[in-house]
């Protein structure tokens, strides 16, 4: 037997995406490489090796986003610089809908994600590094 939740994750990711930035793939395609952009992988690290990765992005987990991108928090990590523009991307854009959302409420406030995810980027045409065995990078 199954229940009703008060807030489906679908509308939570809906709610969420009414309340960001979003940019298309193709948008994205033509930010690879900028030096005031950092693109965030927020998938798991078994999504990235197995299905690879946009080129220059890095991998922070979803798990621990509000930690990397908290310079009070032990785990912060420097590329998070609040001079940068942040891309977000998940899979289908849902995880990193969600993301952005709570990053902004932290006072992150250059940040956006790529709507559709890699899923889209993929059908964009965009450019795909593999991963070398063993490792997400």
């Amino acid at each position: 037997m199954s229940y009703k939740l008060k807030n489906s994750s679908t509308s939570l990711v809906a709610k969420a995406r009414k309340k960001i930035i979003e940019i298309d793939a193709k948008q994205a395609i033509g930010m690879v490489g900028r030096d005031d952009i950092v693109i965030v992988d927020i998938r798991d690290f078994r999504e990235r090796r197995r299905m690879g990765y946009i080129r220059d992005s890095f991998h922070c987990p979803r798990g621990m986003a509000e930690f990397w991108f908290d310079p009070e928090s032990p785990y912060f990590k420097p590329i998070f610089d609040k001079h940068k523009t942040f891309i977000l991307y998940c899979a289908s854009g849902w995880r990193s809908a969600l993301t952005v959302e709570t990053l902004q409420k932290m006072g992150i406030e250059k940040i956006s994600h790529i709507t559709d995810g890699f899923s889209s980027w993929i059908e964009a045409g965009g450019e795909i590094i593999q991963c070398k065995e063993g490792n997400g990078k």
